[in-house]
């Protein structure tokens, strides 16, 4: 998809995925102006991706205040009678912790948080797909999650309608829209599917989706027992969305919140991801967005993990895109090396032992840890015992310049190609 050129003068905020403290600073560093998480049950990752506890909360809301960045929790599931009690706990300990707001789908969650004064964002579950629901949910809300399955033109006229009409949130402030801009999609209406329920007795409304979309199938004729595999192995399982080629569409409508899906994926995936979109809307904003950017920003997100990437329903086009592979299509994987045993601040110097794969001068790399995120580099100087060396191997001690502070216990990864 090629841009049109038009630059759009209005900010977009960039919501980024965590599912550790990891990834929570991977994604402050590259660039994100939000974070959304889970914690516990009651969120649609609740067995598919890391979460959280509520001990955690207060740090979360401290290290995101510190940065500047809006801290949601997600709660989004269907609520049964016996799960109340701990949906208000954790309204309750996100009101006293001081994370921004919830991301939330049941009624009962919405009512309650309403009461106790906690900002409300109404998740994608509910599928709003018209102005008419906007204006429904506005009352309660400060933000709405459109559904997956809208074009640009449909999201469109309901930002226009907000605008000429001054719909306007329960805080009194225009009521902020927001899509989805990159990650996992699935093959039901906005992720409300039931067949993990029906075959496993998992519901993936509750966050606990067993994921059968994912795998191949075979049509067995009943009466003559001829199996027939399906030519395309993965029939409902869609390639992930991407919109990185079409952000000056996307946000031309008059979205105000850009979300990027992964909250199960690794610290550097959510650094590269959050990075290439941060450049990317700010190059929409400077006026430089170009097809020649969007062909360099498509190879970066192609490094990581995805299933293949396709532009989903948003630009009115039959969905054909469907996996042709099971699982991961990144062309570069990340093999562990080893792990930080000391740091020297003043000289920025990393020492690490390397335990599980050899390292060379000309490798790329990346630093994850809990309070580094995820940082990059490539073709390391090494130092093993005082020499300079082309490469490392299992039990060498190494030394070489980083380029920002790492931290004892960081592990240390090598990015190879996947060809």
């Amino acid at each position: 998809m090629e841009s049109t050129g038009k630059k759009v003068p209005h900010s977009v905020e960039l919501m980024a995925p965590v599912g550790s403290f990891e990834s929570l600073h991977a994604a402050i560093n590259a660039g994100a102006d939000s974070i959304f998480f889970g914690i516990t049950q009651l969120n649609m990752r609740a067995r598919a991706a890391s979460n959280f506890d509520f001990k955690d909360l207060a740090e979360i809301a401290r290290i995101s205040q510190e940065h500047g960045v809006r801290s949601y929790l997600t709660l989004n599931t269907l609520l049964y009678d016996h799960d109340l009690k701990l949906a208000y706990r954790i309204i309750d300990a996100v009101k006293e912790a001081g994370i921004d707001a919830i991301i939330v789908a049941d009624m009962a969650a919405i009512v309650y948080a309403n009461s106790v004064g906690v900002e409300v964002h109404i998740s994608t579950q509910l599928s709003i797909s018209n102005v008419e629901s906007v204006r429904f949910y506005a009352q309660f809300s400060d933000m709405i999650v459109l559904a997956r399955e809208l074009t640009v033109p449909m999201m469109q006229n309901i930002c226009d309608a907000i605008k000429a009409e001054d719909i306007r949130g329960r805080n009194g402030k225009p009521l902020d829209i927001e899509v989805f801009g990159h990650g996992a999609m699935c093959v039901a209406i906005s992720g409300r599917c039931g067949m993990s329920l029906l075959t496993d007795n998992s519901s993936a409304n509750r966050g606990a989706c067993r994921q059968n979309c994912r795998r191949s199938y075979k049509i067995i004729d009943e009466q003559t027992k001829t199996q027939l595999k399906v030519e395309n192995d993965y029939v409902m399982s869609p390639e992930d969305l991407c919109t990185v080629g079409l952000l000056d569409e996307l946000v031309g409508t008059g979205i105000t919140v850009l979300k990027l899906e992964g909250r199960g994926r690794s610290a550097d995936y959510v650094d590269t991801v959050v990075r290439t979109y941060r450049e990317a809307l700010d190059s929409l904003n400077e006026g430089t967005y170009s097809p020649e950017k969007i062909t360099e920003w498509n190879a970066r997100l192609g490094t990581v993990y995805n299933r293949g990437l396709s532009a989903g329903f948003y630009m009115g086009k039959p969905f054909v895109e469907w996996s042709g592979a099971y699982g991961n299509k990144a062309t570069k994987k990340r093999e562990l090396v080893g792990t930080v045993t000391h740091y020297f601040p003043k000289i920025k110097v990393a020492e690490v032992q390397v335990q599980d794969s050899s390292f060379a001068a000309t490798d790329e790399y990346v630093f994850t840890g809990q309070t580094t995120g995820a940082l990059r580099g490539e073709n390391p100087e090494l130092i093993v015992e005082n020499t300079q060396v082309a490469d490392a191997q299992k039990g060498d001690v190494i030394t070489f310049v980083v380029a920002d502070r790492v931290r004892k216990g960081d592990r240390l990864y090598k990015i190879v190609g996947t060809a």
